[in-house]
């Protein structure tokens, strides 16, 4: 990344540029990638002497551009399987040898790298535990501040209890890292709620507020008038996808025409029957599999129906659309927490299987009624899009690091 030696930094008396390092475990989907490139982003923009590198499990990295100045490191995959257990994606190697080699990786660029801040999303111990000899590392150097990057809405109280005792997360987190951002609002929701942190945790647990969306200028739209249909990475948002063709296919005069987003994880025998009910729709529907300039779709829709992830919704909030959420509720009723809160609060409107019915008429008047909908901004709380102004501003307060000019 062009970086100067730092020994020969030193030798002159130079200031070393400041590192941050962000690691996200990424087993499924996209939505660690994506929030930690985001924050990247916004931390190298707002600090331009600053350089970022993302430590990521996502195959799909490199299909990504990323910001000046910001770089990525691909960890080694794993897939979820039905049951919930994991596997490895490298041949040859089983899950306990996989993590072996992530854990090896994420040592070794650390200790390469060496960053003045290490965001984590999400995991405190990482995926199987592999980043506890990273953190112990750095604990000893004392040459790294580390946070934790918690999204608004983990998973139910109790199933996130034992889940984190299970994993000796709280333990981690009280040993190991300096700060706790919550990427969200307190007066939404609060993820650690339940979680036996110390006075001194909550004490150093920021809320920053969602992560806004690049609002930058955009490529021409599609023909409009559309709606955005998104799955997120779509590795289970067949649901969603079948719900919509149906409602299109049940109802001739539905309208406006719908804009469909596999993502990249909906494919192989699904996706192509998928396709052949577009193709029999006539050009009411059309499609793509993964753009990652979905912010141009956005922009162009007269409103979204979608699931429920964070970066998702983040999106709906940053470009004011009216938006149906459709939420998953399982493994996890993250989606359906952070649904129905946004729901209570005249954000959004949810299309929930309990209320509602997950139907072909219950869909056809969502899509119909998006346009009458309001849209999220009359009903913003102050600050809601704030989370990337308040972590540069985190990011600048913790790179006063007297521990590491003295190291150096």
């Amino acid at each position: 990344m062009g970086d100067p030696d730092p020994q020969n930094m030193v030798q002159t008396g130079m200031a070393r540029r400041p590192r941050v390092m962000l690691y996200s475990h990424d087993t499924f989907g996209l939505g660690h990638l994506r929030r930690s490139r985001a924050l990247a982003g916004a931390i190298t923009q707002a600090i331009p002497e600053a350089t970022a590198l993302i430590l990521t499990g996502s195959p799909v990295a490199g299909r990504f551009s990323f910001p000046p100045r910001v770089d990525h490191v691909r960890l080694p995959g794993v897939v979820k399987l039905p049951d919930g257990s994991y596997a490895s994606k490298t041949d040859g190697l089983d899950i306990g040898a996989v993590t072996d080699l992530r854990t090896r990786i994420i040592l070794g660029s650390v200790q390469s790298y060496d960053p003045d801040i290490l965001i984590v999303d999400k995991e405190p111990t990482g995926f199987r535990g592999e980043l506890l000899p990273t953190l112990e590392e750095r604990s000893a150097s004392r040459r790294t501040r580390v946070v934790l990057g918690l999204r608004d809405v983990l998973d139910e109280t109790s199933v996130l209890v034992a889940e984190w005792d299970r994993k000796g997360a709280v333990e981690a987190v009280e040993a190991f890292y300096d700060e706790v951002w919550v990427y969200g609002l307190r007066g939404i929701h609060d993820p650690t709620a339940g979680l036996p942190f110390s006075p001194s945790t909550r004490g150093r647990t920021y809320w920053t507020g969602y992560l806004r969306r690049d609002l930058a200028p955009v490529s021409e739209p599609p023909e409009q008038p559309y709606i955005l249909v998104t799955s997120g990475g779509g590795g289970d948002g067949s649901a969603l996808v079948n719900l919509v063709l149906t409602a299109y296919e049940r109802d001739p005069a539905l309208s406006p025409r719908a804009v469909l987003v596999y993502g990249p994880f909906l494919s192989g025998d699904v996706r192509t029957a998928f396709e052949a009910r577009v193709s029999a729709l006539g050009g009411r529907v059309t499609t793509t599999g993964f753009d990652s300039q979905i912010e141009t779709l956005y922009a162009g829709a007269a409103g979204v129906v979608c699931m429920g992830g964070y970066n998702t919704f983040c999106e709906v909030l940053s470009f004011d659309k009216p938006a149906v959420i459709v939420p998953r509720t399982t493994p996890r009723l993250e989606q359906w927490i952070r649904a129905s809160r946004a729901e209570e609060l005249g954000l959004v409107r949810m299309l929930d299987e309990t209320r509602d019915g997950l139907t072909a008429p219950a869909m056809i008047a969502a899509i119909r009624g998006l346009t009458d909908q309001p849209v999220p901004s009359q009903a913003m709380q102050s600050g809601i899009l704030d989370g990337l102004e308040h972590v540069t501003r985190r990011v600048r307060a913790l790179l006063d690091l007297p521990a590491r000019q003295a190291a150096e």
